[in-house]
């Protein structure tokens, strides 16, 4: 018996903005559009920031950890003032309404073993980071760096640490009407005139998304959207990372960089909470080198380097694991870090544009320019506000890595 043909139904949605992507920059500019009257929605084909944001350590620093060589930086004065302008957000008085958000801690700490900090104490205490950092006394130490046998030196930045799924269904729950699921169908998008119609399909329906300006904000899956339109500029760069996650009995939160004679910190510590306890999430110089190597030689390395830093803990018994991550960024040269967010047009196609905050701290940077952007182009909110009931909506965030792995003794 022949069974009948399904046809396929299609559909067309006319929208001020389309955004491709929904990890933070995508659910973020959702925000700034939507609070400027825009009709505008956003596609994500798997759980809501997975990839970047999620492995995100939720830092929001204002770039001191890139005067470790004794001087200012691009990188540096571009973040200055990123952790008040978040806290603004938080506190609902910003360009994004962040209430409901959860703060890890208030505070970052950047200590160093011994007397490594020599180079860069004086400059710490210049007029150049004055308010920005400031030494800590013994008695104030976070808990985790009270014991008798560290002798190394404490500073406190104005940096904060937030939760980044908090973050990530603070933006959704606020437009959760316009955030779709694609499910595990492919996004197509193709040029059309100097912008970029996007194509899914869900249940034997296809929908074709028109818009004044179409966003491509997926992160590592830019490269795929930048290839399917036939993209030459800008180019997509990739910087891996391997993160360590480790928990102990003894540990305590702490949310701090440690510091060598290098110019990036030799480690970043998170702490998150977790029914099993504390879990220390590192990152930094270790997460850099650790790309090359096997998980086993990045969990023999880290747990060499904490047995030095926290001598007074037994790591035997710890237990490990790794999470590998990729950065996704607009080209630079020689694979450097870009110092700041980046919003361009997509070769001539003005109405089509490509997006990486490039760190979770510059987002906001990524919303400023999409704004000017809009008034640059003469992009005013012109579509109703009518949604595609049928189409299903995206709702699960992702697993924070801590969360979804395999742990192993050492």
């Amino acid at each position: 018996m022949r069974l009948p043909v399904q046809e396929t139904s299609v559909q067309t949605l006319q929208v001020d903005i389309a955004i491709i992507g929904g990890g933070i920059a995508g659910l973020w500019l959702l925000a700034c559009a939507r609070r400027a009257g825009y009709n505008a929605v956003l596609f994500e084909c798997a759980a809501l920031g997975s990839g970047q944001t999620v492995a995100s350590q939720g830092m929001i620093h204002g770039g001191v950890k890139y005067t470790l060589s004794g001087a200012l930086s691009g990188a540096s004065e571009a973040i200055a003032d990123m952790p008040a302008h978040w806290r603004r957000c938080i506190k609902g008085e910003g360009d994004v309404d962040l209430r409901g958000t959860r703060v890890l801690s208030e505070a970052f700490y950047m200590w160093s073993p011994e007397n490594a900090l020599s180079k860069v104490t004086a400059f710490f205490a210049s007029k150049a980071l004055r308010g920005r950092v400031d030494a800590v006394k013994p008695k104030d130490y976070p808990a985790a760096l009270r014991h008798e046998k560290f002798h190394g030196s404490v500073y406190r930045l104005l940096d904060m640490v937030i939760d980044a799924p908090s973050l990530l269904e603070t933006l959704r729950a606020q437009n959760a009407e316009t955030v779709f699921s694609v499910g595990d169908q492919a996004i197509a998008v193709q040029s059309k005139d100097k912008g970029a119609d996007i194509f899914l399909q869900h249940n034997n329906v296809e929908l074709c998304v028109s818009s004044q300006l179409c966003v491509l904000a997926a992160g590592k899956g830019n490269g795929e959207l930048l290839q399917q339109l036939a993209i030459k500029n800008p180019v997509m760069q990739l910087r891996p990372l391997q993160q360590v996650m480790v928990r102990h009995p003894q540990l305590t939160h702490l949310y701090a960089h440690c510091v060598g004679k290098d110019s990036k910190p030799r480690l970043t510590i998170s702490s998150h909470a977790t029914e099993q306890g504390v879990v220390w999430y590192l990152g930094g110089q270790l997460a850099e080198d650790g790309a090359t190597l096997s998980s086993a030689a990045l969990i023999a390395k880290a747990r060499k380097e904490m047995e030095f830093l926290f001598a007074w803990i037994n790591w035997s018994e710890a237990q490990w694991s790794t999470f590998f991550v990729e950065r996704a960024e607009p080209q630079q040269p020689g694979l450097l870090r870009p110092d700041n967010a980046w919003l361009s047009p997509c070769d001539e196609l003005t109405r089509c544009v490509a997006a990486w905050p490039t760190k979770l701290t510059l987002v906001p940077h990524l919303g400023v320019q999409m704004m000017n952007y809009l008034r640059a182009q003469n992009i005013v909110p012109q579509q109703k506000d009518v949604m595609p009931v049928s189409w299903p909506r995206m709702t699960q965030i992702a697993a924070a890595p801590w969360q979804s792995t395999q742990w192993q003794p050492v």
